[in-house]
């Protein structure tokens, strides 16, 4: 007779205070480096993206050690290879080194990861060069979530573990769904900074040339 595994481990505990300590460390940057006038638009976008880029850096880092050069998590030991273990268990592509999935992490942790940090440096600048960026990164992210999800959607999702709650709604949905409703509100909140100064430049030449 099988037994149902537990919802909840030690693994589950830790892993998720790992997260939420990206997030601490995220609101005292912004804290630190942001003056104190920044508008919330910004100091949200900050902590963010420092958050995204410590996540992409560290934990999404550690998958990418675990997974090349013949390596896989499933057969890997340490901390960061145990919780890349229990997220195995909502999608077992994790655990044996998919190649779409390596090969999005690649991206996502050199690219996207990299592009974080350069935003959060304009941002301490106040250069309004990063909302160019803001959209290439963001476009970057939806991609990077359409591509991991989408061929699995489309072969009945062999490698997924919906039975449990904790696989379900917290690694699967919620670790996931942040990662597309975040960067399309930053993308429509960049576009709206790009408009604005293209019409306001596009009226100034027209009073020029009248």
């Amino acid at each position: 007779m099988s037994t149902v595994p537990p919802i909840f481990t030690a693994t589950s505990a830790y892993s998720l205070a790992f997260v939420a300590s990206v997030g601490a460390v995220a609101y005292l940057a912004s804290k630190t480096l942001l003056p104190k006038n920044a508008s919330w638009q910004d100091r949200f976008t900050f902590i963010w993206l420092a958050f995204d880029g410590i996540i992409h850096y560290t934990l999404e880092g550690s998958f990418l050690y675990y997974s090349l050069f013949g390596r896989q998590v499933a057969t890997s030991s340490g901390l960061m290879a145990q919780m890349w273990k229990e997220y195995a268990f909502a999608d077992f592509r994790w655990a044996v080194s998919d190649p779409t999935v390596v090969s999005l992490e690649i991206l996502t942790v050199f690219g996207v990861g990299t592009i974080c940090f350069y935003v959060l440096k304009q941002l301490v600048q106040d250069d309004p060069a990063r909302h160019y960026w803001i959209i290439a990164l963001s476009t970057s992210e939806i991609y990077g979530g359409w591509m991991t999800f989408c061929p699995e959607w489309l072969t009945g999702s062999p490698n997924l573990d919906t039975s449990n709650v904790l696989y379900l709604w917290v690694y699967l949905v919620f670790m996931n769904v942040i990662w597309v409703f975040i960067p399309l509100w930053l993308m429509y909140d960049s576009y709206g900074h790009i408009a604005k100064s293209l019409r306001l430049a596009q009226a100034s030449e027209k009073v020029k040339k009248d």
